[in-house]
């Protein structure tokens, strides 16, 4: 059987040859050649490795509270258009730092006397950080998470005639993954065990609601994954534009998962209507009920390597203080009577 082969692997290999070749050169030829050594030969070896293997990010515990992303959005708002706009990603990130990861210890005075700090400009990030070994790690992490949620755009509101009218805005951008006027319910439930199949531990957030509810892009991005698989049932895959976060929303709805729009390599704006509710899933035969309470799985998945896209590298987080900070921004919905579709009231721009 022919084992594929990948370029860094044959770089490597030849480059040993070639080293052979120069230490037994001047056996073979007196001085013509300057011997090289067994030491060099391991160093240019590990050199190359270095070349060829990535660092990037491996984990990531995201525990932030919603009262942590509430008041860190509210000041990166509040200051956006003032001498010195605070950045709510770099404020969560420094208070990290400060918690060691440990968002149990937070208080909002913490963060409230950073931002007043900052903004009075007795110091700036760069100063507080310059010694903060895991700042850079804490601040990228957090990135990957909610690099793509707050931002400029445009939006249609109404304009009080019955008509719609654009409005540039700064601010959330990105929406609950449960469309305006649904009724839901929820927990935090994730890393709580799961049987089907194997033993494994609960990666996303579950909203349970009524089926048919319409389910709603969070982020824009691209459709990567449409259609059965037995774990989620109908499930959609959506993945950010810069790559960073992978959307998955599973036990879609039975006979009518997906808007009828999509496809793979559709691309979807946030608050778009993506599908809807449902309790499929847990078979290997498609379109099956077979969970027994109908609801949302929803669940973010972070990628800094290609690598962890799947396998046993997937780096998922806890979605639940998230879901209650996205609840303020909510897409509203109506019902195409012919096709049965869903669609959204305002479009957005970005």
């Amino acid at each position: 059987m022919k084992t594929e082969r990948h370029f860094p692997e044959m770089l490597a290999e030849s480059l040993f040859v070639l080293c052979l070749v120069l230490v037994c050169m001047p056996i073979l030829c007196g001085d013509a050649f300057l011997p090289v050594t067994s030491s060099e030969i391991l160093e240019s070896e590990s050199e190359i490795q270095a070349e060829t293997q990535k660092d990037y990010i491996k984990w990531v515990e995201f525990e932030v509270p919603y009262e942590g992303l509430q008041k860190a959005y509210e000041w990166d708002v509040e200051t956006h258009e003032s001498e010195t706009p605070l950045n709510w990603i770099e404020l969560l990130a420094y208070l990290a730092t400060e918690y060691g990861g440990d968002f149990k210890k937070y208080k909002g005075t913490d963060l409230d006397a950073l931002a007043e700090k900052l903004t009075a400009q007795e110091t700036t990030m760069e100063e507080l950080t310059a010694k903060r070994k895991y700042y850079a790690y804490y601040l990228e992490a957090y990135t990957a998470v909610l690099g793509g949620m707050v931002g400029e755009y445009e939006i249609e509101v109404s304009d009080g005639n019955g008509g719609k009218v654009w409005e540039k805005r700064y601010g959330l951008k990105a929406f609950s993954p449960i469309a305006k006027g649904y009724e839901y319910y929820d927990y935090d439930d994730f890393g709580s065990a799961r049987s089907y199949g194997y033993k494994r531990p609960h990666l996303g957030h579950d909203m349970m609601g009524q089926t048919g509810t319409p389910i709603i892009a969070v982020e824009s991005g691209y459709v990567e994954a449409l259609g059965w698989n037995q774990y989620g049932g109908w499930r959609i895959g959506i993945r950010s534009f810069d790559k960073k976060r992978y959307y998955y929303y599973a036990h879609l709805r039975q006979n009518f998962p997906y808007h009828k729009s999509l496809e793979v390599g559709s691309v979807v704006q946030a608050g778009d209507v993506i599908g809807y509710l449902g309790h499929t899933g847990y078979s290997t035969t498609e379109n099956v009920n077979n969970i027994d309470v109908p609801h949302l799985h929803w669940g973010l998945q972070l990628i800094f390597d290609e690598s962890q896209k799947d396998g046993d590298n997937e780096i998922w987080v806890n979605c639940y203080e998230l879901t209650r900070f996205l609840s303020q921004n909510r897409s509203e919905t109506v019902k195409n009577p012919e096709t049965k579709d869903y669609w959204r009231v305002y479009e957005m721009r970005e």
